[in-house]
């Protein structure tokens, strides 16, 4: 099996690549490292390492990783033939592709950069245009969406509801508002995945996981940091906002689990869920890190820093059944595992890396 991860450097994209691995693949990858971080950092039991103009290969084990260090957007047009492909590399046939590739951030990036954000609609629209214009290379695709995509109006204090696949239907033409400009990109990828499928005979699927923790996710991130807080041994440990804001929380590797599930079921462009049903406001957050730790602490609100909406929980029931899946990874189980990781945080990096 030979699969393409765009963004394969980012949280979500290295959990996949070392799954995939796992299971016998080889990997093309695509990652501009703006945010990511290179692979001499993460590719794990490395046995041949060249350097290329335009990347590394690597042998780890039996498998090969083709590292290309490039924006993706300037690479797919090169493919295209839209800009000179200097560097001759000539994308292969693929098995499985992985749609990761995008800008993103924690809640202070998605509010404070949104046309930063935007660019997604971009790298989007050219990955969809080079797919359908080579979909003779392309097998099974799957594309990364987001619980952002859902309509923001279910979601406020008052009357918010468990989300599901059906409240994003391209159909009847009311489609609500999405989480700012990353869930308009995560809609728009969505609606081209369906285009993909019906106009151009592409198998793809879509996924909208709902927040995706584990322990080496940046500390841009809520979970890890407010984990990063409690390990340092703060008191009071503070959270964002009243911390009365919730969302359903599922580790990376049962995303991961779900997404290669997603793959080989889902054919049509549609979407699936990947949550657990269940709502934790950051408040219990704090309060399970700090039970966790053994120790007692104060949870402290921060008033005026960006906390996005109120409440965004799915409904499972969908994913369940498409899927034949549930979350295996508890909470207690996935918190403990982010703890530990915030305590050799704290003993390498320092306590100051939150400040």
């Amino acid at each position: 099996m030979r699969s393409l991860v765009t963004g394969g450097c980012g949280f979500v994209g290295r959990h996949l690549i070392r799954r995939l691995m796992s299971l016998g693949h080889d990997i093309w990858t695509v990652d501009d490292l703006s945010t990511g971080l290179h692979p001499d950092r993460w590719l794990q039991d490395v046995t041949e390492r060249k350097e290329q103009e335009w990347g590394l290969e690597y042998r780890a084990g039996d498998r090969s990783v083709t590292f290309i260090h490039d924006d993706l957007a300037v690479a797919l047009l090169r493919q295209l033939g839209r800009i000179p492909n200097h560097s001759g590399v000539v994308f292969p046939e693929f098995d499985h592709i992985y749609a990761l590739a995008s800008v993103v951030g924690g809640r202070t990036k998605i509010d404070g950069d949104p046309i930063g954000v935007g660019i997604d609609l971009a790298i989007d629209a050219i990955f969809f245009l080079w797919l359908a214009r080579n979909r003779e290379k392309a097998g099974k695709v799957l594309y990364a969406s987001s619980s952002a995509a859902y309509p923001v109006n279910l979601q406020k204090r008052d009357g918010h509801v468990a989300l599901t696949e059906s409240m994003i239907d391209f159909s009847t033409g009311e489609l609500g508002q999405p989480d700012m400009t990353y869930g308009w990109s995560k809609l728009t990828g969505e609606y081209l995945s369906r285009l993909a499928a019906s106009r151009y005979g592409i198998s793809i699927a879509c996924v909208r996981p709902f927040s995706g923790y584990g322990e080496d996710q940046d500390l841009t991130y809520p979970v890890p940091a407010i984990a990063f807080r409690v390990a340092r041994g703060d008191d009071p440990v503070t959270v964002w906002g009243t911390g009365e804001q919730g969302r359903d929380f599922v580790h990376i590797e049962d995303c991961i689990t779900a997404m290669l599930a997603a793959i080989e079921r889902i054919h049509d462009g549609s979407g699936v869920n990947i949550g657990t049903g269940k709502l934790t406001t950051f408040l219990d957050v704090a309060a399970k890190f700090v039970e966790l730790d053994g120790r007692s602490a104060a949870i402290c609100p921060t008033i005026g820093r960006p906390v996005g909406v109120q409440s965004r929980y799915c409904d499972p029931t969908g994913m369940e059944s498409l899927l034949g899946w549930k979350p295996e990874i508890s909470i207690e189980e996935g918190f403990g595992r982010v703890l530990e990781a915030a305590h050799r945080r704290v003993d390498t990096l320092g306590p100051q890396a939150l400040d």
